[in-house]
């Protein structure tokens, strides 16, 4: 160990320095143990919050209905519907049962929207509504600029993937719809909330029946990515960005945010 020596004191001076420095020095260890701890507990704070985030997250389980367009509507009813020709097919071949309601819009571009009813209960009319606007915000009439667009619904025995004789194969995603339909002009609109830390875009009506903090998607051509961060921004939420753009439909912006 090396020790400084002043040449212009003696060594009662220079011993009377070190004594000192060593007397204010010890002063200045218990301020520094208390910040040292007080660091300590800022950092198992965080780590906590991180852990409780992450813990969190691991407990949000997908349910089976979340690989569709969904929203549950003013009655309590879940409304799924397909994304595309793929998730059509499979929804109307594989989830569609007895007492469901199925809807589509008049025009090509659709997507097949279906009511569940899995208690076989009479669904009301302000359920059917939200089911049509859902059914016609998330088609073409969307892409096309539409305020409004004609859907029908159906029950499921009218579905069926058998073409009539002669007419060849049908495409992924279509079917072939028999007997009356039930016709509904209704208005284009979309709402997007956070419930149980789940996005969910659906009808202005039912979104603000689950949170009365919402946004409203209009047709745009604001970029996705930039929808999605101004909707976290809004919200307030840290769900990602994949979540949200994942309820979004394409070519759109917000109108405004409502409390």
């Amino acid at each position: 160990m090396e020790i400084e020596i002043f040449l212009s004191k003696n060594v009662e001076q220079n011993a009377g320095a070190y004594f000192d420095r060593a007397k204010k020095l010890k002063k200045k260890i218990p301020g520094i143990v208390k910040t040292i701890e007080a660091q300590k507990n800022k950092l198992l704070t965080f780590e906590k919050q991180d852990t409780n985030k992450i813990e969190k997250a691991i407990k949000v389980k997908k349910e089976w209905y979340e690989k569709f367009r969904w929203f549950i509507s003013s009655d309590g009813f879940l409304v799924i519907g397909g994304r595309d020709s793929t998730t059509n097919e499979i929804i109307i071949k594989k989830f569609l049962e007895g007492n469901d309601l199925v809807f589509h819009t008049e025009l090509p571009g659709s997507p097949f929207v279906v009511i569940k009813n899995p208690e076989s209960k009479s669904v009301p009319e302000q359920t059917i509504l939200e089911a049509a606007e859902f059914c016609a915000s998330f088609s073409k009439s969307w892409k096309s600029g539409r305020s409004n667009a004609e859907v029908y619904y159906i029950n499921p025995d009218q579905v069926s993937k058998e073409a009539p004789s002669g007419t060849g194969h049908l495409a992924r995603g279509s079917f072939m719809i028999y007997g009356k339909r039930n016709y509904l002009n209704v208005a284009i609109n979309i709402g997007l909330c956070i419930y149980n830390d789940r996005v969910i875009s659906g009808p202005i009506q039912a979104i603000k029946k689950l949170n009365n903090t919402f946004v409203e998607i209009i047709q745009g051509n604001d970029k996705l990515s930039d929808v999605a961060k101004r909707i976290r921004k809004i919200l307030n939420t840290k769900i990602g960005f994949d979540e949200i753009i994942r309820a979004l439909p394409p070519q759109c912006t917000i109108k405004w945010k409502k409390n």
